[in-house]
């Protein structure tokens, strides 16, 4: 079967959510009761292409694990418009998909549009916002955008079912008001490491951790491009160093991570 069957066909415990990683900041998360939902899916190469009068080397490191006319999510998120966080090509491959609702800031609906998707099935999402879909609740979180192409960088907060809050930083440089996405109590960080093109370095990102507390967190946006690429072992040892009470876990591409609530 392919990686996309596998995942409609992954049974997931009560209270926990089952969580697939593509690439960079791309995620699937699955609830029990079946529920699909994705975070900012980079499905081909085509930063390659949009950034390469940059001189940066943005060729994809990471096989694409799910082209985008196979991808089934219910729920497709992006925290900003960044070709790797809201990808124009994987997004043209989702618009004949009618389950489908696309959630971002206004500079991703824009992109959504672009695309043709129908402006019903696009919801704009901006910091404090709440979102519901069956038994997914979408808690907008504050990001700090990281260059002046894109001013509407967000996190999220995913609440899945009664099961675990996951937050998820999207690209953000630190300031001490991500700590502002504490009052929802995340039970999983994911968050971004790489600390070039002003992100979050492997050090703040741990200091983050160890400010919100919860009780895991994964790395990711480390792995894409050889141009923006560290060691998450980096983020492990910092976290040692700053939330010691925090489980480090690194997913591997494309292998499922069950997450429970308690």
């Amino acid at each position: 079967m392919s990686l996309m069957q596998d995942i409609q066909a992954f049974p997931v415990p009560k209270k926990a959510v089952a969580i697939w990683w593509l690439g960079q900041n791309g995620y699937i998360f699955k609830t029990p009761e079946g529920t699909l939902l994705s975070t900012d899916l980079y499905l081909t190469n085509a930063c390659s292409f949009i950034y390469r009068d940059a001189g940066l080397n943005l060729e994809r490191r990471v096989p694409v694990l799910i082209e985008p006319d196979a991808l089934e999510v219910d729920v497709f998120t992006c925290t900003h418009n960044h070709a790797d966080h809201t990808d124009p090509q994987t997004i043209r491959g989702l618009r004949h998909k009618d389950t489908m609702q696309f959630v971002g800031p206004h500079p991703s609906c824009e992109v959504f549009r672009a695309e043709g998707v129908e402006t019903g099935r696009i919801q704009p999402s901006w910091p404090q916002c709440v979102l519901e879909w069956k038994d997914v609740t979408i808690y907008g979180t504050f990001a700090l955008p990281t260059d002046d192409t894109d001013l509407n960088h967000m996190g999220f907060v995913f609440q899945f079912g009664n099961g675990p809050r996951v937050y998820v930083t999207g690209d953000t440089d630190y300031t001490e008001l991500l700590t502002s996405a504490g009052k929802h109590e995340p039970d999983l960080l994911i968050t971004c490491i790489n600390g070039g093109f002003n992100n979050l370095s492997h050090w703040e990102a741990a200091r983050l951790a160890g400010q919100l507390k919860p009780k895991a967190a994964i790395p990711c946006h480390y792995d894409m491009f050889a141009d923006n690429a560290v060691d998450p072992k980096q983020f492990r040892a910092a976290l040692k160093m700053q939330a010691p009470g925090v489980v480090y876990h690194e997913m591997t591409h494309g292998e499922p991570l069950v997450f429970p609530a308690d």
